[in-house]
């Protein structure tokens, strides 16, 4: 007989326990995301055109690569060419190599928005090309992108839940837990999208505030998104 909401009350601590899990997964995630993301966007940025069209393949590859099967690849396919490593880590591989590639995107198409006055002003006043990204265009690409990152971010928390696939018992997991325990999906399903559902919206209202106030400032075209 399924379980009441009555029954459900003192399941909700395993869940919200797994929170720091769910959030460690996507913040590391992220991070590992936003270093590819902005080695992706340096090797664009300073090499020529074959390596640049070969890194455009990879992102797109990257791009192209279900959330899903990427895991998989990693956490069963390192362990056939003999090294294991912990669904945690895995799961941390797959996500980031992802959000690189989306995050590599957000970088670019911001980078194309800065003005190439800039690029010429910087390079009058004695800085070389490198000098000139890294003290002038790159910060403004870095503060402009912050509204994109922020939704990417709000992506990979949502996406966390698909590590369930590989045995990491991060908040959806334990949701499922609790419910096979309780025989109601229900409560533990509905309670675990209101956390979700709380955490992204506030980051996407900040988002969407942080556009507003740098696109009035800057005047670059829309792009905000990420997954």
């Amino acid at each position: 007989m399924p379980a009441s909401i009555q029954a459900f009350f003192p399941y909700i601590h395993i869940i919200i326990g797994a929170l720091w899990i769910t959030l460690s997964l996507s913040v590391l995630s992220f991070a590992l995301g936003f270093l590819i993301g902005g080695a992706l966007l340096f090797v664009r940025t300073f090499s020529g055109k074959r390596i640049s069209a070969i890194v455009d393949g990879v992102v797109d590859v990257l791009r192209g690569i279900p959330l899903l099967v990427m895991l998989f690849l990693i956490f069963y396919g390192l362990p056939a060419l003999g090294l294991q490593i912990p669904k945690f880590l895995a799961a941390v591989l797959g996500m980031g190599l992802l959000s690189g590639a989306y995050q590599s995107q957000i970088f670019r198409s911001l980078l194309q928005s800065v003005s190439s006055s800039q690029y010429e002003s910087s390079l009058a006043i004695g800085l070389d090309k490198w000098g000139s990204f890294r003290y002038v265009i790159f910060p403004q690409v870095l503060r402009l992108s912050i509204p994109a990152l922020i939704n990417e971010y709000t992506v990979l928390l949502k996406d966390t839940s698909v590590a369930y696939a590989i045995g990491v018992t991060e908040m959806f997991t334990q949701s499922v837990h609790v419910a096979q325990a309780l025989l109601s999906f229900t409560y533990p399903l509905v309670f675990v999208s209101l956390v979700y559902l709380a955490i992204c919206f506030s980051l996407s209202s900040i988002a969407n505030s942080l556009y507003r106030k740098l696109s009035y400032g800057y005047g670059v075209q829309e792009y905000i998104g990420g997954g």
